[in-house]
């Protein structure tokens, strides 16, 4: 072989090699997943233990964000969640905390009227909102007027036009709106927002917010934000109490494994997911 071969296959190693290193992290780039963040699971003696923790992780974040950005963003859920922050609204926290700077969105909310008994907002309005001075426009409730899907669709062209307005950030992993703290509880099937075991919704990976009208508890029509969304948060506190979530519990931070998963544990954080367990709700773990 004469000395023209050997430059030639030298000179097409020493590319292969180059272009392999280029590529490389290019690729790992591409298919790379986003990072879960922290998991902290705390355990309370009692309810009422859960609820003074909760108050001041909250109040203690609310001064952290609007230090660092000038606002708060919280989503709320339903079920047992409002009562449950019920100390939020009492002193110190109802003089200290920075209401102006708080903004107000549903992680997921019934179609029905604001002023119907089944409604997240009625629910929010009476047992927190009413108490605190929030300003009303910084409290977004769902246009109730809508079908389920024109509301979805609603709700998500409003949160981009804060986007674009910079009154939310994006997350600059996913892209998705990144909201500063997601109060969510869960219920015995394991489904978070209105995201359940046998629905599709949870699949769900470009929409903001998406509907449902076949839901598996009543009332069927609702419009809920999607896992994207969900895990986008920076922080996301899991509020669970009571003996009927244990077996749940158990199975979510268990390491118990089922198909399809839980909901429950597909929730994750950019910053910090804790758990807020009575000891009810942790007796099996």
């Amino acid at each position: 072989m004469d000395l023209k071969w050997y430059v030639m296959i030298l000179a097409s190693t020493i590319f292969s090699i180059v272009v392999a290193k280029l590529i490389t992290p290019i690729a790992k780039m591409a298919f790379a997943t986003p990072q879960k963040g922290k998991t902290k699971v705390l355990k309370f003696d009692s309810e009422e233990d859960v609820a003074a923790a909760l108050a001041k992780y909250t109040a203690d974040l609310s001064d952290n964000f609007v230090k660092e950005k000038g606002s708060f963003s919280v989503v709320l859920s339903g079920g047992s969640l409002i009562d449950t922050l019920r100390k939020l609204v009492e002193s110190p926290y109802k003089e200290s905390v920075d209401w102006s700077k708080w903004l107000i969105f549903w992680v997921d909310e019934r179609v029905v009227p604001l002023d119907h008994q089944d409604s997240n907002y009625l629910l929010a309005s009476r047992g927190f909102l009413s108490k605190v001075p929030i300003p009303p426009s910084n409290i977004y409730a769902i246009n109730d007027k809508l079908s389920p899907e024109g509301a979805a669709d609603d709700y998500e062209e409003r949160l981009k036009r804060l986007v674009s307005s910079k009154v939310l950030p994006v997350s600059s992993i996913t892209g998705f709106p990144k909201f500063d703290l997601m109060l969510l509880g869960m219920g015995p099937d394991g489904h978070v927002a209105s995201l359940f075991p046998s629905r599709q919704q949870r699949y769900e990976k470009k929409r903001w917010v998406t509907f449902i009208t076949d839901s598996p508890k009543p009332p069927p029509p609702r419009i809920t934000f999607t896992f994207p969304v969900i895990n986008s948060a920076s922080e996301i506190a899991m509020v669970i109490t009571g003996a009927e979530l244990a077996d749940t519990t158990k199975a979510a931070l268990g390491g118990e494994q089922s198909s399809p998963p839980l909901p429950c544990t597909e929730v994750s954080a950019e910053g910090e997911l804790t758990w807020f367990l009575d000891k009810d709700a942790a007796s099996k773990l």
